[in-house]
């Protein structure tokens, strides 16, 4: 391993580059999904390097995660000096907010540049400029999480020195690019919940206190693993959920956690659960284990466009609810500002929880809306959240998309409007062709990866379905993370 620092002109620097090597450069440019980039001129042309979680104008060391015959990719180790219109807020700095210093207006600017370049890139969408509607902006740009998830563990990540400390007990959030060592959070990230955030440290002394361990995740032995919190922004309440091992359970008195709790955050505290998993992955979800409410209510209820969800704390729900209601108002405006919806059929796909078909369904006479999604509990909460919301003109099935269609293919030529907001990784290719052959007179796109998107419009267009508009919807501060909503209108 070599450290290597890395000017601007480097002639045969990119030949001695190998993985491992840890390097000092400067930023000078931002690609899509969070990767800051510099460029090296060579003697046998540009070199580029993608650093992680970096923007332009830092100088970073960063490790060589890859390297290739003309780019190399890298982890960040530190940020060396930060760019001139970086600006310290105060906020504790924590590995899922890497850009909370760069002032919004500039983050904005960086994220729509570099996501319409996908669709040129990608989708051979050459006229992205003229399709671009508008860039939508989060209506928070601080605080507006309502979920957050805090881990424990025996190894610290010491900030003030940058050391590791074993047999230690913290809470708070993993080291960048590391799964075994947690920083503590002593004050607010400037993400989520203020007050939670600030008493945080009170609940991690209290639970040191027990005598019982935190999780040591290379030996998979301890006690206090997770701690996941969701937040109702319209009642202002907390639901929260303690997630420990086996190991010493006997030793922890329930009883006097819950009082705890109860008498630290007083009625903010909708509900409090405790699930004991013993899985070796990582993981805080309660079906991985068994679950026990402590107090109050396994729910808590947010508004949505005058709707109303009753959320668990497994249910998917909109992590950003206000720049959500965004989002939803721009897809239900694509889907109907060509065509009158009224006693039409609508197509939900990957529906979720249903928000977006149940305020389609509460807005629109006549309509009816069918949703569909592989999640079984994402679909038992949206049918007892539309009778929560009396809303009676819709259908949920749990099922595959993709499968769905193949086995209800009484729906080709029925279905008027698609709403289309598939996972991360995208819709498949099979399952998209599948979509395009129910005739649907428009598809309207939500997409939480535009790179996925992008890469759908060439197959979208190809079939007929042409590109109208497009308008990018920021739900993240802070991060690389941005939404899309596409409208295509089938020729």
């Amino acid at each position: 391993m070599q450290l290597i620092f890395i000017p601007n002109f480097a002639p045969s620097k990119s030949k001695r580059l190998k993985r491992g090597d840890i390097i000092e450069i400067e930023i000078t440019d931002y690609a899509f999904g969070g990767n800051g980039l510099a460029k090296i001129q060579t003697e046998q042309g540009q070199f580029a390097v993608f650093v992680a979680n970096t923007y332009p104008g830092q100088l970073v060391q960063a490790r060589i995660a890859n390297k290739r015959k003309k780019h190399a990719e890298c982890k960040l180790i530190k940020v060396l000096r930060d760019a001139p219109d970086a600006k310290d807020l105060g906020y504790q700095e924590i590995s899922g907010a890497p850009y909370i210093k760069l002032p919004v207006e500039r983050q904005r600017e960086l994220k729509k540049s570099s996501t319409l370049e996908q669709y040129r890139r990608i989708g051979d969408v050459q006229n992205i400029y003229d399709l671009f509607d508008e860039y939508i902006a989060s209506p928070a740009d601080f605080n507006y999480r309502n979920k957050m998830e805090y881990s424990f563990s025996s190894i610290r990540q010491v900030l003030e020195t940058g050391e590791e400390e074993d047999d230690a007990f913290a809470l708070g959030f993993k080291t960048r690019g590391t799964w075994w060592k947690v920083e503590n959070l002593d004050k607010e990230s400037g993400l989520f919940d203020v007050e939670l955030e600030t008493k945080l440290k009170d609940i991690r002394e209290y639970l040191r206190s027990t005598g019982l361990t935190a999780w040591h995740p290379p030996q998979k032995v301890g006690f206090y693993r997770h701690l996941v919190v969701r937040k109702s922004f319209d009642k202002d309440q907390l639901l929260i959920n303690l997630v420990t091992s086996s190991q010493g359970l006997k030793g922890f008195d329930r009883k006097a956690f819950a009082s705890f709790m109860r008498d630290l955050l007083g009625d903010r505290l909708a509900g409090l659960q405790h699930t004991i998993n013993d899985e070796v992955s990582d993981r805080s979800k309660i079906e991985n284990g068994s679950n026990q409410l402590l107090y109050g209510e396994p729910v808590v209820l947010e508004k949505l466009l005058g709707l109303h969800f009753e959320i668990s704390m497994e249910s998917f729900f909109q992590t950003n609810p206000k720049s959500a209601e965004r989002l939803y108002t721009k897809a239900i405006a694509y889907a109907q500002e060509n065509f009158d919806l009224k006693n039409q059929i609508l197509m939900d796909l990957f529906c979720g929880t249903g928000t977006i078909g149940q305020i389609m369904a509460s807005q629109i006479d006549g309509v009816k809306v069918i949703g569909v999604d592989i999640v079984p509990e994402a679909i038992e909460d949206a049918k007892r959240n539309a009778n929560r919301n009396q809303i009676k003109n819709l259908d949920f099935y749990a099922a595959d998309v993709g499968k769905f269609l193949y086995e209800y293919p009484n729906y080709i030529g029925k279905i008027h409007t698609v709403m289309l907001d598939p996972p991360r990784a995208g819709i498949a290719p099979k399952t998209l062709k599948k979509v395009m052959t129910l005739g649907a007179k428009q598809i309207v796109y939500i997409s939480c990866n535009p790179a996925t998107q992008a890469r759908d419009t060439k197959e979208l267009e190809a079939e007929g379905y042409e590109l109208k508009k497009i308008s990018l919807v920021d739900q993240f501060p802070h991060t690389s993370h941005i939404e899309a909503v596409a409208l295509f209108i089938k020729k």
